[in-house]
């Protein structure tokens, strides 16, 4: 029976982050005995602990709605106060079966387990089934609140039935909580899907689909930007671009093996003329076919080749979000085929420093590396070969120490072929997800039989480094917005200037100035509405263009501008000539900063 915290010694010998588990578990049954005094007749299917609160997920009679939420938070308060214990106990798996018989859900659980290992929790008059962890009353459960409704499949499975999750929110304290709501609220605030849309960066179309991102100029400014950029650095750093198709042939990813690993997440099959294609799910197949096309010699080697190809990823609905997590991206790929061990360093450390120029650049410093490593007892998950796993996880650690790189390691991470390290992000709304990977890949090169002609004149096995650098440009351009809260910098700016006269007898000298803008490739507009000109300034500002250009009589006689600066103010009047310089200054040099 008892797997309740009831000495207050043992409470306080635990844990920060086991006693917000109790805290979090406890409080999702405690939502569940609400929402069945709303819904007595409601399904229930699961309540864990999250990172930052806790779930429930139910099949209901009816839709929630936010006054829902409301009665639900106020009746789990009056349980609160009630100090109900929460009290385990152990029941066969035919009387588990019998108790729960009208709940499709929990027998759909019950099925799984085995005879002796079923146990419930019952606080109050609720029980529910449970393998325990909980608080030892229902007043120590902490500072909650009540969130949000979402939709989500039973099990994760688009094939069962769609159930009603109610997220909470759950810290120890009301100032932990509090924090949390500001951190909640400034990820609203700097939302890529609402900043987006204001600036008209992309639009996502119900007849075109979810995940499947349109680029509007603005937003096809700004990746032909960052595509031009990587690219230029690549190529400064000996990589070759390619461009290869999205299709391939389905044996050609049978013999990948990402049909094996992937084929849940990859698009239908397409049949055609006898043969079957695919939607590509990674480039790194297409790479080695331009690899393999011809016998190389170790003097060529290392061999870079890079491309920013599609590919097309069937996530699930409801883990597509805006231009973050998409079904069709556009990938910084790469794959460099090296001789040797020694090769193989040096071309991962020039990746990891290519990696921190990029950021540098773009000014990101919210990230983490993570050693992702295999686990050599999973053989239906990774490739069962010890050996080289030892010596690619061993490597990767050895070029991460040498670069002074801070970094952690994760099991159970790794690609199903070779242990990586993963670029990790913290993104405005608090998440840690992976930008970016650097793999250490032993195995493609025996699947495909990949030879190099050796010192020697024998024929030997490449090795294969998998590498990204800034990630998908979907993904890449979602963090940059979220980032800069939409104040691009200047050369990413999809407008860099406009130009906006103070009467129509000025639009002559306004298309003036702008043409010498233009002449230097700046992307500069004339702003020759019939508005007044506070309005076309405010504007302006809405779409956080970062320079404005006023003209009017003094200012076409002096051959200037009164210089307007995003966040900055007014600098007056100052020459047409030292605006270009200026403009031109920020764009070459990439600077981050408007106007300095």
């Amino acid at each position: 029976m008892a797997d309740a915290i009831e000495p207050k010694e043992d409470w306080n010998s635990l844990s920060k982050e086991e006693r917000l588990n109790r805290m979090r578990h406890s409080a999702a049954h405690v939502l569940a005995e609400a929402m069945v005094e709303l819904f007595p007749d409601a399904e229930l299917g699961i309540g864990p602990p999250i990172d930052t609160g806790f779930y429930y997920d139910f099949r209901l009679p009816r839709s929630l709605t936010p006054d829902d939420l409301e009665w639900l938070d106020a009746r789990m308060r009056k349980s609160m106060k009630g100090k109900h214990k929460f009290v385990m106990s152990h029941l066969t798996k035919a009387e588990a079966e019998q108790k729960w018989a009208k709940q499709p859900f929990k027998l759909d659980l019950l099925a799984d387990l085995e005879e002796g290992n079923v146990t419930q929790c019952t606080h109050a008059e609720f029980t529910d089934l449970c393998r325990g962890g909980h608080v030892g009353n229902t007043s120590q459960i902490g500072a909650f609140k009540l969130m949000s409704i979402a939709g989500a499949y039973w099990r994760g499975s688009e094939k069962n039935p769609q159930l009603q999750r109610v997220y909470g929110a759950l810290f120890e304290t009301p100032e932990e909580l509090a924090e949390y709501e500001h951190q909640l609220e400034e990820a609203r605030r700097r939302d890529h899907r609402r900043i987006g849309k204001e600036l008209k960066i992309f639009e996502l179309f119900d007849n075109i689909g979810p995940g499947h991102v349109v680029w509007l100029p603005a937003g096809a400014t700004i990746r032909r930007e960052l595509q031009r950029w990587i690219e230029d650095l690549e190529i400064e750093r000996g990589y070759h671009h390619v461009i290869t198709p999205n299709v391939g042939k389905r044996e050609l990813y049978v013999r990948s093996g990402h049909w094996e690993h992937y084929q849940d997440a990859m698009y239908p099959v397409m049949e055609r003329e006898g043969e079957e294609y695919c939607l590509r799910p990674m480039n790194c197949p297409h790479h080695i076919m331009v690899f393999e096309s011809e016998l190389h010699s170790y003097r060529e080697l290392p061999i870079r080749i890079a491309e920013l190809g599609n590919m097309h990823r069937w996530e699930k609905s409801g883990q597509v979000t805006g231009m973050s997590r998409v079904r069709i991206m556009t990938l910084n790929d790469a794959h460099i085929f090296c001789a040797d061990e020694a090769m193989v360093e040096s071309e991962v450390e020039g990746v990891l420093q290519l990696m921190e120029h990029a950021y540098g650049v773009l000014g990101l410093k919210n990230y983490r590396y993570r050693l992702s490593l295999g686990d050599r007892n999973n053989k239906e998950k990774y490739v069962d070969n010890p050996p080289m796993w030892d010596m690619g996880e061993n490597l990767l650690r050895r070029v991460l120490n040498r670069l002074g790189l801070e970094f952690y390691e994760a099991a159970d991470e790794a690609a199903f072929y070779g242990p990586k390290i993963d670029v990790q992000f913290q993104t405005a709304q608090g998440k840690d997800e992976t930008l970016v990977t650097v793999q250490v890949d032993f195995h493609l090169p025996n699947q495909f039989q990949l030879e190099y002609i050796g010192e020697d004149g024998g024929r030997h096995r490449p090795i294969i480094v998998h590498r990204g650098v800034i990630s998908t440009l979907e993904r890449m351009t979602a963090l940059l917005i979220e980032e800069y809260e939409g104040n691009f910098p200047v050369w990413l700016s999809p407008v860099q200037a406009v130009v906006i006269p103070i009467a129509d007898r000025h639009i002559e000298y306004a298309e003036e100035v702008a043409k010498q803008l233009k002449a230097a490739k700046l992307r500069v507009e004339v702003d020759a509405r019939g508005e007044r000109m506070n309005a076309k300034i405010r504007d302006a500002q809405l779409r956080k263009i970062p320079y404005m250009l006023i003209v009017g009589d003094r200012e076409a006689e002096a051959q200037a501008a009164a210089l307007r600066v995003r966040g900055g103010g007014d600098l007056g009047a100052v020459p047409v000539t030292e605006i270009l310089a200026r403009l031109r200054k920020e764009r070459d040099e990439k600077s981050l900063m408007v106007g300095v």
